[in-house]
């Protein structure tokens, strides 16, 4: 028998189990790989578009993570506040120096923010706003940030700092990149 028939014969042969599982094995590993491959695509594109903090550095002051809580002041109070957690949540107090233009880039957060400006001057754009709105920040005022996506920027020509008290799920990230430029403001 010639050697192409021999091969034709074999390929059509019923295949043992043994041989089934090797190529069934085979052929999930080939398609894990491209979904592996797929998903570093999208990746790097998402992060490609990203604006990342140019200027800025970040210091850690401290995360920690708190029970449930609901704390509200009493009525006569001379402050109206409450706040509720109905899970643990990590609240991180970092603070923000802001080199002359440096910017957060575009980006959100999972739960509010409590930035207070402590240096300078900082502006703020908020990512759904249509007009793209400066909020100019001076030391010793505060901005709380819904976590629906914004950008902070320092425009003032002198160096800024702010403290920002940030509530966050326990152990994950407290910060999304938002695609730059925001449609509404250029940039």
């Amino acid at each position: 028998m010639s050697e192409s028939r021999e091969f034709a014969r074999l390929r059509h042969q019923p295949k043992s189990e043994s041989e089934h599982s090797a190529l069934d094995l085979e052929d999930v590993m080939r398609k894990m790989i491209c979904l592996l491959c797929v998903l570093v695509f999208v990746v790097c594109a998402v992060m490609a578009s990203a604006s990342p903090p140019v200027g800025v550095t970040p210091t850690l002051i401290g995360r920690g993570t708190y029970e449930p809580f609901h704390v509200k002041t009493d009525p006569d109070s001379l402050v109206d506040f409450q706040a509720k957690a109905r899970r643990d949540v990590d609240i991180v107090v970092r603070t923000h120096d802001y080199a002359v233009d440096g910017s957060t880039g575009w980006h959100t957060h999972p739960g509010p923010v409590f930035i207070t400006v402590v240096q300078g001057s900082l502006t703020v754009y908020e990512a759904e706003d249509p007009t793209c709105t400066p909020r100019v920040l001076y030391a010793g005022q505060g901005y709380v940030d819904t976590g629906h996506g914004h950008l902070v920027r320092n425009e003032s020509g002198e160096p800024a700092r702010d403290v920002s008290v940030i509530l966050a799920p326990v152990g994950l990230p407290f910060r999304g990149e938002l695609p730059a430029p925001n449609p509404n403001c250029g940039f």
